[in-house]
């Protein structure tokens, strides 16, 4: 009977886009108006700044990743231009190149000049994608659905704090975010942590750790500047 497995590595690349970006849209939002609020901000400047904050975060996100991805991706496409080349100037020794690979995996010498003569003949340029560049479709960059993934994980992340500069009394802000902030930077390392297969107890505290220094290293510096009246 087929048994279809289901391994960790597979979830990486919308892990790594969703977590790290609302992640980061909670963390820099929140810490932003945690540094705001202490420096006795008024209510409508709190909430204007967490507003900016999700907005030109979620922008930059999205520049970010489109930028670096897409930088992948011609990467990829240039190797994929010289094997096609490579292939028809000397197929040859790319039927070579394809059977050492083989060999060095743990086939023997027919079996994995069998192999690479077979795959070649249906579809040489995949072959030599997947086994010399190691070219797969998890690992093909795609810049727009990451930049989009980044921005929308950014957005969602960074919401939260600004519903609470929102809707929470201008005296309870700060305490309000600090505990809010806390208790989500530890869902997201728990959850993350959990898709990647490890401890959740351990990805929720080293994420929360981060977090509270981020949070505090603001506050105190938004504390001192509204002290001195900058």
């Amino acid at each position: 009977m087929y048994h279809e497995e289901h391994h960790h590595h597979e979830k990486i690349s919308w892990l790594r886009a969703g977590v790290l970006g609302a992640n980061d849209g909670l963390l820099s939002t929140a810490s932003l108006l945690a540094g705001v609020a202490a420096g006795q901000a008024s209510h409508e400047q709190i909430l204007l700044a967490g507003v900016a904050a999700l907005v030109a975060g979620a922008f930059s996100m999205a520049a970010g990743e489109y930028v670096s991805v897409s930088s992948q991706a011609d990467t990829q496409l240039a190797d994929l231009e010289i094997e096609r080349r490579e292939l028809k100037k000397n197929p040859g020794k790319e039927l070579l190149e394809l059977r050492d690979i083989y060999m060095a995996r743990g086939l023997d010498v027919a079996l994995a000049q069998q192999v690479a003569a077979q795959l070649m003949q249906h579809d040489a340029l995949a072959a030599h994608a997947h086994d010399e560049l190691g070219l797969t479709k998890m690992t093909a960059a795609r810049p727009s659905e990451a930049a989009l993934a980044s921005a929308t994980a950014f957005a969602c992340g960074a919401l939260f704090p600004v519903l609470v500069a929102a809707f929470m009394p201008h005296s309870r802000v700060l305490p309000v975010l600090f505990a809010t902030t806390i208790l989500l930077l530890a869902v997201l390392g728990a959850v993350a942590a959990k898709a990647g297969g490890a401890s959740m107890l351990k990805g929720a505290l080293r994420v929360v750790f981060w977090g509270v220094l981020s949070m505090i290293a603001t506050t105190l510096i938004g504390h001192l500047l509204g002290q001195a009246g900058v």
